[in-house]
């Protein structure tokens, strides 16, 4: 009897009851996994979102101005400078009635200013008349506002110092923002932020029907809130995975802040263009941009265009697509008058006017890079990088626009001039130029591209100073009025030192020649070496050591004699702090480029007063100041008189070292100092004297502007008597060899000599007399 194989209909009916447990089980566990997950990422994002987003913490870079220009009676700038320094301070040439606009009518100006909080108070607006004649400002008047004799324009802001991410942009609190911007921002981009909660799932599922239906993207359904996410938390990738974070950390947003502050932190964080390497965020800084103009001060048409660019600012950029940005803020119009922020007949009239641009910028991150490199420098010594970088420091330079213009103009024009082939291409120049009174650096060119934002030679490129060095071996022996007058002979004549090494050492002059016996104040004003280096030797070189220190210098200085035909090294900026206390009487004034600093909120940080410290005698500095004056006249900066008026009277010194490798010139007038140096980098030849080379890029320099001659106030103890130098003695006014030459009291010749015979000169002079 066979067996029959039991039923398993039982089994059969439970299996699939097991595998449905079995999957539902699962889903459950995977479902408390996902939900576990999202919870710790959601703790996660949160974290992101209040730490980043709480106090808005900005990395707002620091502003650099310019020294503000002063206007009034008397004021020394010619029209053409006045135009540039408008230009730069972003005013336009319009009706001068609008603030920030100038109208030009000949030499008449009016100008209207926009106002500027200064660290010592706010100068409010005005409209000005005035009339440039020459060089300087006539009939100066306020034609409305606060009458004032003497009015500042806002200064120029001539860069910035910027995070890393080059991000820039001037912070605004929502009040500050006109009504008409926040409501046709909603109208545009977001109609119901105040009621939805971060995302808005009716407008994403409209943009969705509507990109699937036109095949492309053609409309966005991002809440502005996702828009600040996006732009502050995230990445611009396309993933649903961004896209999923962006809506997850909109909420969590939503959830721990309130409308307002979501909505002003968009507004200073939205991207509205770029200005070379930067970026320009925020519509405080946007409206400086293309309007030059305040937040507060720009018209409808104005608003609708920033707000038309919020959609794709690069695809609507105004200056790049006129056309195509004034469609799209015609169109923003048109949707402000249908939500009811304007009427039908502003946004008729607003679309009728042009987009009002102000002129381009002319920089893109730093319009002078050489002088914000020396600036950057001088804030180290009190500031931390990190916060010139992101606390939005307001930092007020002594920075000249017109002597920085000059100086520019003198590097890139002369250098051409100066050489040709291999020679002419591989010249490089630096020029600096500082208040003689204060030392403030008005202007500093670091090579022949000025735009060059790479080495910058003024400050770093540490060269030998040549016969830079004489004036201040001869102030260390005129100190000594027992030892040493401007009419003492010392001797041109060649000579040699032997080491204990057994090395020989024999200095030459340039020209190879020797004369003998030579009163001092001519072998300074000729620039011979062989006196130079004798005096030196005599005085002792630790003497001009200390002299040097004295006046500034702080790099090591040689104890062997060549130190006195200049073998010390140093930057332009380094002799013009050398060459300043020769400017001041023997009083040493730090150079600075700073005047003051505030926070973000106009309070102040810093300020950078007048130092003075005298550091030698003004009577044996006096001495030097003349003979640096008779060196223009007649000796080896004779040449600058080609370029300059023969009344403007200066005082200066020439510098050359071997074989030209460097040509040096620094001088002053009454109210400028300037260095220049040429040279090559690669300290080749150049065939350059200090006369043939720098000198004719300093001359060119001041040439171009306003100034007063040298007039030096003769300290106490010094006296003036006509001499005859060559016999050691005091002569009469009239006599031939007769010169005029101070002296430290009691220093002067005793003896007198006559003037053999020359009773015509005699009697003339005194004929002359009787009209003076």
């Amino acid at each position: 009897m066979s067996k029959k194989t039991p039923p398993r209909k039982k089994k059969t009916e439970s299996s699939p009851r097991l595998k449905r447990s079995g999957l539902w089980r699962f889903l459950f566990r995977a479902a408390a996994l996902c939900l576990v997950l999202l919870a710790g990422w959601m703790v996660y994002l949160d974290a992101v979102v209040t730490s980043r987003f709480e106090g808005r913490r900005f990395e707002v870079p620091s502003r650099v101005y310019a020294r503000p220009l002063e206007l009034y009676d008397g004021a020394g700038i010619s029209a053409a400078a006045l135009v540039r320094e408008l230009e730069l301070a972003g005013y336009r040439s319009g009706d001068g009635r609008r603030p920030g606009t100038w109208q030009r009518n000949g030499d008449r100006f009016v100008i209207s200013t926009r106002g500027f909080s200064f660290p010592d108070g706010k100068e409010p607006r005005r409209r000005l008349s005035l009339v440039v004649r020459g060089d300087r400002v006539d009939s100066f008047s306020v034609m409305e506002g606060d009458s004032s004799p003497i009015v500042r324009l806002e200064p120029a802001q001539i860069g910035g110092i910027y995070p890393s991410h080059r991000e820039d942009r001037i912070l605004v609190e929502l009040d500050e923002v006109p009504e008409s911007m926040i409501a046709g921002l909603m109208a545009v981009e977001d109609r119901q932020f105040y009621e939805h909660f971060g995302i808005a799932p009716l407008s994403i599922a409209r943009a969705m029907v509507a990109n699937i239906k036109a095949g492309r993207i053609v409309q966005g359904g991002s809440t502005l809130t996702q828009q600040l996410v996006k732009n502050f938390f995230l990445t611009r990738e396309q993933t649903l995975l961004r896209k999923g974070n962006e809506a997850l950390m909109s909420v969590l947003l939503e959830l721990h802040y309130d409308k307002d502050d979501i909505l002003e932190t968009y507004l200073n964080e939205v991207y509205l263009g770029q200005a070379g390497t930067r970026s320009i965020h925020g519509v405080g800084l946007a409206s400086q941009f293309f309007f030059g103009e305040s937040l507060k001060d720009i018209d409808v048409h104005q608003i609708a265009l920033l707000i038309g660019m919020v959609k794709g600012p690069s695809y609507y950029n105004p200056r790049r697509h006129p056309e195509r940005a004034t469609a799209r803020r015609n169109l923003v119009l048109d949707e402000m008058a249908e939500a009811g922020v304007i009427s039908g007949q502003e946004a008729r009239e607003a679309s009728a006017r042009p987009l009002g641009l102000s002129a381009k910028p002319s920089y893109t991150d730093n319009r002078y890079p050489a002088y914000i490199d020396l600036v950057r420098r001088h804030l180290a010594r009190d500031y931390r990088e990190e916060d010139l970088q992101s606390e939005g420091l307001r930092i007020f330079t002594t920075l000249n626009p017109e002597v920085q213009q000059a100086a520019e103009k003198a590097a890139t024009d002369t250098l051409p001039r100066l050489a040709s082939g291999e020679v002419a291409e591989a010249l490089e120049a630096a020029v600096v130029v500082t208040a003689k009174d204060t030392g403030e650096v008005l202007a500093l060119v670091g090579g022949k591209d000025p735009r060059f934002a790479g080495f910058n030679r003024a400050v770093d490129a540490r060269r030998p100073i040549g016969s830079l060095v004489k004036p201040f071996i001869y102030l260390t022996a005129l100190s000594q009025p027992e030892r040493y007058t401007l009419i003492s002979p010392v001797q041109d004549k060649a000579f040699t030192l032997e080491f204990d090494d057994g090395r020989r050492w024999q200095p030459q002059n340039y020209d190879g020649k020797e004369r003998g016996l030579v009163p001092l104040h001519e072998a300074l004003s000729r620039s011979y070496n062989l006196p130079a280096v004798r005096v030196g030797l005599d005085v002792g070189i630790p003497a001009v050591q200390e002299t040097l220190r004295a006046f500034g210098v702080t790099t090591p200085i040689s104890d062997y004699p060549s130190m006195l035909l200049g073998s010390i090294s140093l930057s332009p900026v380094d002799v013009a702090q050398l060459y300043q206390g020769l400017a001041t009487s023997g009083f040493n004034t730090p150079l600075r480029t700073i005047r003051e600093v505030t926070d973000a909120a106009n309070e102040p940080l810093s300020r950078y007063s007048l130092k003075v410290d005298q550091v030698a005698d003004p009577a044996a500095v006096h001495l030097v100041q003349y003979v640096m004056q008779e060196t223009m006249q007649e000796g080896t900066g004779r040449s600058a008189y080609y370029r300059l008026p023969d009344s403007l009277t200066l005082a200066g010194k020439t510098g050359t070292t071997d074989d030209g490798r460097d040509s040096w010139f620094a001088g002053f007038s009454g109210d400028l100092l300037a260095v220049a140096w040429v040279g090559r980098d690669d300290n080749g030849p150049t065939a350059l004297t200090g006369a043939s080379g720098a000198l004719p890029v300093w001359s060119a320099t001041m040439a171009q502007i306003p100034q007063h001659g040298f007039s030096p106030v003769m300290p106490d103890g010094v006296q003036y008597h006509w001499v005859n130098p060559g016999e050691q003695a005091l002569t009469g006014e009239n006599c031939d060899n007769a010169r005029l030459i101070p002296f430290i009291a009691g220093s002067e010749p005793e003896q007198h000599t006559g003037c053999n015979g020359s009773l015509g000169r005699q009697i003339r002079g005194w004929f002359e007399g009787l009209f003076q």
